[in-house]
């Protein structure tokens, strides 16, 4: 079978936003339909690409009556494991009306956002919160919050300019009622 879209979870997870996917060294995750996480024994895996030949779940034939996919769906609207769950259902939804390459352009925007954040403000403990932030909040709330904190920030050492985001992205997060841990 022929993988499309290695960086898009067949659940619907965007792996472009994943803190394993912005790892350095052996333990770097290349996204969910790559060798290494093929072989790891993910139920949708062994579900959708092994035995049924589908990329994503949302292919399926059976898919309004799987209970797997239904739990793992109900489960991600209110709890999240290494990766942000948040905006699960609006991104399948998304997909489901816009198509999965218009949803890929989306998360590469997404992407180099959060790859502008970790380059210039990542203290070395910041990229799973940089990762939530870039999966949760709108590409026009990032853009204008990047802005802003480069403005000001200039000149600052890592630590403080880190400090200047993280103000920034909670700032929003209070007003929008965004969450940017994960939730456990």
């Amino acid at each position: 079978m022929t993988i499309s879209y290695p960086e898009i979870a067949i659940c619907g997870l965007s792996c472009r936003l994943c803190p394993h996917y912005h790892t350095e060294g052996r333990s770097r995750c290349g996204g969910c339909k790559t060798e290494s996480r093929i072989s790891a024994g993910c139920p949708f895996i062994t579900c959708a690409l092994k035995k049924k030949g589908v990329e994503f779940c949302w292919d399926c034939k059976e898919q309004e009556m799987c209970e797997k996919w239904a739990r793992h769906r109900k489960a991600g609207k209110t709890a999240d494991s290494f990766k942000c769950y948040q905006t699960l259902e609006d991104d399948i939804a998304f997909i489901q009306k816009d198509g999965v390459e218009a949803f890929e352009n989306l998360q590469k925007k997404r992407e180099s956002l959060l790859n502008e954040m970790l380059a210039e403000f990542n203290e070395g403990r910041s990229k799973s919160y940089y990762c939530i932030a870039a999966t949760v909040l709108a590409i026009a709330e990032l853009e204008r919050i990047l802005a802003e904190a480069k403005k000001n920030s200039a000149g600052l050492a890592i630590k403080e300019k880190a400090g200047v985001l993280h103000a920034l992205l909670d700032d929003v997060a209070r007003q929008r009622n965004y969450h940017l841990k994960l939730r456990k």
